[in-house]
C-alpha cells in the first residue's frame, strides 16, 4: 500500500493527516500554537514555532503510522486563508505570522470604499476589500513598520511559508491568493494595477509565482526530512486555502450542494462557472477545480465562539471535567440539549473576532435576566452561531435556484445536537463526510493527482470521498428558528451603528 500525506494549518490546530491512496486515514496528529496578542485586534502566531509544530506532527505521525517513509508518494497542505506570513531577506520571518482573525488593518477597506478604490478593484478582483486580508495588511506594514517590508523577501499565505519551509521552493498557490484582492480574477494573475491603486508597487517582486492546486512546487529538502520523519525528494503539491480543501474533502465538484464550515471562521460557499459579480456576495474567488469560481460568505464568527465561553464562564466546569475525565464538550452539549428549542429567548451575537460584515462589533448577550441558566445561555451560543452562519446563508441561496443539502465540517460536526441546531435553522438536509479532518484530507487529495494515483481532483473524490451521515431538519422546530432568527437579525442590526463609537471609546 501506498500512501498521502496531508498537512493542515487553520487559525488554532496545526495537523497532519497520513491516509491511504482510497482515502482512509492511517494516522493523525496535531498540536497547538499559542495565539499572540500583543495589542487589541493583533492575533499572530511566532513562524519559526509554527514551522517546528508542524514538522513535530509529521513526525509523529510517521511514528504513530509505522509506515516506511518511501511509501508516502505525495505531501501537500492546507492552511488558513487571509493573514499574512512575511520572510525576511535574511533568510528569517519578517515579523510574526498573523492570523485571519486580526483585525489591526481595519481602516483600510473603510478608507478604500470612502475613496472609490474599492469600486475599482471589485472591477477585477471580484471581492471586496477585508480587514484581514493581505492587501490591507500590506498597507498597514507600509504605513506603519515600513522597515519590515523593506527586509521581505517573500510575501506568503500560511500553507505557502510551511511548503516553503518543507522545499525551499517559493510559490504561492492560486485558491489562496485569488482571495487576497491581490489577484485579477479575469487573468488569473498579479495585476500591476491592483498594487497601484492600492499603493503596493514596492511589493511587486515580494509576491511568489502563482501555481495551481495539483501542480508540484518543489520536495522535501533533507534538512526537512529529517524533522519530519519523510523521506528526502517525496513531491510536494501547491496544495489549497482551508475552504477549498474542506470542500473538494466533501465532494463538492459540481454546484448542487452548498459546504458549511463552522470552525474559527464561518465559511459559507458554493461552486459555480460563473463569479457574483453584482455585489451581493462577500467573496469570488478561484476554485481548485480549474474552470470553477469558489462563491463565499465568510467571518470569524463560527465555532470558536464556544471555546471562549467555556474559558470564559466555565472555568469551574472545565476543572471539575479534568479531575474527573469527563469531556467538557459533553457536558456542553448535554447543557444545550436539555434545553428545548423555545425554551430560552437569549440571542448572542458571536462576534469576538468581529461580526459577519463589520471587524469592530463585538460579542454580545441580549434578553438575559435573573432567571436564565448557564444550560439556557449555552443553548443561546449554539444557536447564535448558526445563525450568524443563516446570515451569510440567506445570501448564498439567493443566487441559486435549488440547493439539495448542505455540507458541514468543522468543529461543530462533533456535536450531534450542535448539527441538528444547524438543520433545524437552515431548513436543509446536513450531511457529514466520514473523514473529519477535512483540511487535511483535501490536500492529500492534491497530494494523489499531483502524484499521478487521480487524474482530476473530481477523479479523487469519486474515490476517496464517503458521506458517513444525513442530519433532516426536524418540521417542528423550522418555524421557531425562523421566527428566532428575525429576531437576532433585528437585534444585530440595531446595535450595528453603535460599534464605531464603542470602538472609538474602547480606545480611549
Amino acid at each position: 500500500m501506498e500512501y498521502l500525506l496531508g498537512i493542515d494549518n487553520g487559525g488554532t490546530y496545526t495537523k497532519a493527516v497520513l491516509f491511504d491512496i482510497k482515502g482512509k486515514e492511517i494516522a493523525h496528529a496535531s498540536a497547538q500554537v499559542p495565539l499572540l496578542t500583543p495589542a487589541p485586534q493583533h492575533t499572530e502566531r511566532d513562524m519559526e514555532e509554527l514551522w517546528q509544530a508542524n514538522a513535530e506532527v509529521v513526525r509523529r505521525v510517521m511514528e504513530k503510522s509505522g509506515v516506511a517513509p518511501r511509501l508516502v508518494k505525495g505531501v501537500s497542505f492546507s492552511g488558513h486563508g487571509k493573514g499574512l506570513y512575511l520572510w525576511g531577506r535574511d533568510g528569517r520571518p519578517a515579523w510574526n505570522g498573523i492570523v485571519s482573525t486580526d483585525g489591526r488593518a481595519s481602516e483600510y477597506p473603510l478608507r478604500f470604499q470612502d475613496d472609490g478604490t474599492a469600486q475599482k478593484l471589485f472591477s477585477m478582483t471580484c471581492q471586496r476589500v477585508l480587514t484581514c486580508q493581505p492587501v490591507s495588511l500590506l498597507c498597514w506594514f507600509r504605513d506603519n513598520h515600513p522597515q519590515v517590508l523593506e527586509n521581505t523577501q517573500w510575501i506568503f499565505g500560511v500553507k505557502d511559508y510551511i511548503r516553503y519551509r518543507m522545499t525551499g521552493v517559493a510559490a504561492a498557490e492560486i485558491t489562496d491568493l485569488s482571495g487576497s484582492s491581490l489577484v485579477n480574477l479575469g487573468t488569473a494573475s498579479y495585476d500591476p494595477e491592483i498594487l497601484r491603486l492600492t499603493g503596493l508597487v514596492m511589493c511587486a517582486d515580494k509576491l511568489p509565482p502563482l501555481k495551481y492546486s495539483t501542480e508540484i512546487c518543489g520536495f522535501v529538502t533533507e534538512e526537512a526530512a529529517v524533522l519530519t520523519g519523510l523521506a528526502p525528494g517525496t513531491p510536494c503539491a501547491a496544495g489549497m486555502f482551508d475552504i477549498d480543501a474542506c470542500a473538494v474533502a466533501m465532494n463538492i465538484t459540481d454546484s448542487e450542494n452548498l459546504a458549511v464550515i463552522a470552525g474559527t471562521w464561518s465559511i459559507n460557499e458554493y461552486i459555480s462557472t460563473q463569479p457574483v459579480l453584482d455585489g451581493s456576495v462577500m467573496m469570488n474567488s478561484l476554485y481548485c477545480i480549474p474552470g470553477y469560481y469558489l462563491i463565499e460568505e465568510s467571518s470569524p464568527t463560527s465555532a470558536a465562539n464556544h471555546e471562549w465561553f467555556i474559558n470564559m464562564f466555565l472555568r469551574e466546569e472545565k476543572e471539575r471535567c479534568m479531575r474527573t475525565g469527563e469531556n467538557i464538550y459533553a457536558l456542553t452539549d448535554r447543557m444545550a440539549k436539555s434545553v428545548l428549542p423555545d425554551g430560552q429567548n437569549i440571542v448572542f451575537l458571536p462576534y469576538i473576532f468581529g461580526g459577519n460584515y463589520n471587524s469592530r462589533a463585538k460579542a454580545s448577550f441580549v434578553g438575559m435576566d435573573s432567571h436564565h441558566t448557564k444550560e439556557q445561555i449555552m443553548r443561546a451560543v449554539f444557536e447564535g452561531v448558526a445563525f450568524c452562519h443563516m446570515t451569510h446563508l440567506e445570501k448564498l441561496l439567493q443566487n441559486r435556484e435549488h440547493t439539495r443539502a448542505v455540507r458541514l465540517a468543522g468543529g461543530v460536526c462533533n456535536s450531534a445536537v450542535w448539527v441538528q441546531i444547524f438543520a433545524d435553522v437552515f431548513g436543509l438536509p446536513i450531511e457529514i463526510i466520514r473523514t473529519k479532518e477535512l483540511g487535511a484530507f483535501g490536500a492529500a487529495m492534491a497530494a494523489g493527482v499531483a502524484s499521478g494515483y487521480y487524474e482530476s481532483l473530481e477523479s479523487a473524490a469519486r474515490t476517496m470521498v464517503q458521506v458517513e451521515r444525513i442530519v433532516q431538519p426536524i418540521a417542528a422546530n423550522i418555524p421557531i428558528y425562523r421566527k428566532k432568527y428575525e429576531q437576532y437579525k433585528k437585534i444585530a442590526d440595531a446595535l450595528e451603528p453603535y460599534w464605531d463609537g464603542f470602538e472609538q471609546q474602547s480606545q480611549a
